[in-house]
C-alpha cells in the first residue's frame, strides 16, 4: 500500500482523462474544511480524472476544530490545507469564513448556497444528510434543502440567473440510524482512486493527524513520516462497503460488485429532481451496466 500511496503524486499529473462529450458540474457542499473529501473524494476524482468540473465548498472555515490552537491561527492553516487538497484532487476549493461549530441556516447562509449552486451551474450537488451528530452538518444540509427547489425561482436572489432546471440534490453516505438510515441510491467503485483519496484527505494534516486522533484518544498512534501516516489514514478511513452499500454496487457493477474492497455511496434527496436509471449513468459515467466490461 506504501508503494501506491507513493505514486499518487505521478497519478495526478498523469492521470488518464476519458473525453465526454458533455462536461458536468457538480459541487460538493460540507460543513468543515475535509468533508468534501471524506464524503465525495474518491467520486470527485473520478469526475475530475474525466474533465469534469467539480468544486468543493466548506461552509466553516474549521477555527475551533483543535486541541492546542483556534480562532485566526487554525483557521488559516485550515485555509491552506483545503488549497492544498484541492490540488490534489484537481477540483476548485472554497471556504466560507463561517466560526466552526456556528453555522445557522440563516437566509443570508441559503442565499449564499443558492447563488453558488447556480453560478457553478450545478447539475449534482452533494451534502450530509440532516440527521448528523453536528449541528454543522445538520444546519449544512438544511442549507442544501431549502435551496434544493428555490435554485430555479427568478425572484429569489434575482442577482444571479436562476437554473433552467434543478439538479440532483444527494445526501453522502453516513452511519447514523434515527429517525431514519442512510438508503443509498447510488454507489460507486473508488477502489482505482482510494490511494489518491487518502492522499488528498491527508493534506488537511491538523485534523487528520492531530485533531480526530486526540478526540478519539489514539495520538499517540500518529507516525512521524509522511508514508506511514498515509498507510494508517487509509485503515483510519477504508470506505469498507456496509451491506445495503454492498447491495447498492451490485445494480450498477453487476458481479464485479462482490470485488470491490472502497465504495462511496449517495442517496437521492426528494426535494430537487428525481433521475431515472439512464439520468444517473449518465451524471455517474464511472458506473458499470450490470454485463459490460470495466
Amino acid at each position: 500500500m506504501k508503494k501506491l500511496f507513493f505514486t499518487c503524486t505521478m497519478l495526478l499529473l498523469t492521470g488518464v482523462l476519458f473525453a465526454q462529450n458533455d462536461t458536468l458540474n457538480i459541487l460538493v457542499i460540507g460543513a468543515h474544511p475535509d468533508d468534501c473529501e471524506a464524503d465525495a473524494g474518491g467520486t470527485s476524482i473520478l469526475w475530475a480524472k474525466m474533465g469534469h468540473r467539480v468544486k468543493f465548498i466548506s461552509m466553516t472555515n474549521g477555527d475551533a476544530g483543535h486541541y492546542a490552537m483556534g480562532g485566526g491561527e487554525l483557521a488559516r492553516i485550515r485555509m491552506a490545507e483545503a488549497m492544498e487538497a484541492g490540488k490534489r484532487y484537481g477540483v476548485e476549493y472554497t471556504v466560507y469564513d463561517n466560526h466552526d461549530g456556528e453555522l445557522m441556516p440563516t437566509l443570508e447562509n441559503r442565499l449564499r448556497v443558492i447563488r453558488e449552486i447556480r453560478n457553478w451551474k450545478a447539475d449534482v450537488v452533494i451534502g450530509p444528510r440532516p440527521n448528523d451528530y453536528h449541528p454543522d452538518h445538520r444546519n449544512t444540509a438544511i442549507l442544501m434543502q431549502d435551496a434544493a427547489y428555490l435554485v430555479i425561482v427568478p425572484n429569489v436572489a434575482p442577482d444571479t440567473p436562476p437554473l433552467k432546471k434543478n439538479p440532483v440534490f444527494l445526501y453522502a453516505a453516513d452511519r447514523f440510524q434515527k429517525p431514519n438510515p442512510f438508503e443509498p441510491h447510488v454507489a460507486v467503485d473508488i477502489d482505482k482512486v482510494f490511494e489518491q483519496k487518502i492522499y488528498g484527505m491527508a493534506a488537511h494534516a491538523s485534523q487528520h493527524f492531530d485533531w480526530l486522533p486526540w478526540t478519539s484518544g489514539r495520538l499517540d498512534q500518529v507516525p512521524e513520516d509522511e508514508a506511514s501516516r498515509l498507510d494508517l489514514l487509509g485503515k483510519w478511513r477504508p470506505s469498507t462497503p456496509t451491506k445495503s452499500i454492498r447491495e447498492c454496487l451490485k445494480l450498477w457493477y453487476g458481479d464485479k460488485a462482490v470485488v470491490v474492497n472502497h465504495a462511496e455511496a449517495f442517496e437521492i434527496c426528494e426535494y430537487g429532481k428525481q433521475p431515472d436509471n439512464e439520468e444517473i449513468l449518465r451524471l455517474f459515467p464511472m458506473l458499470i451496466r450490470p454485463g459490460s466490461s470495466p
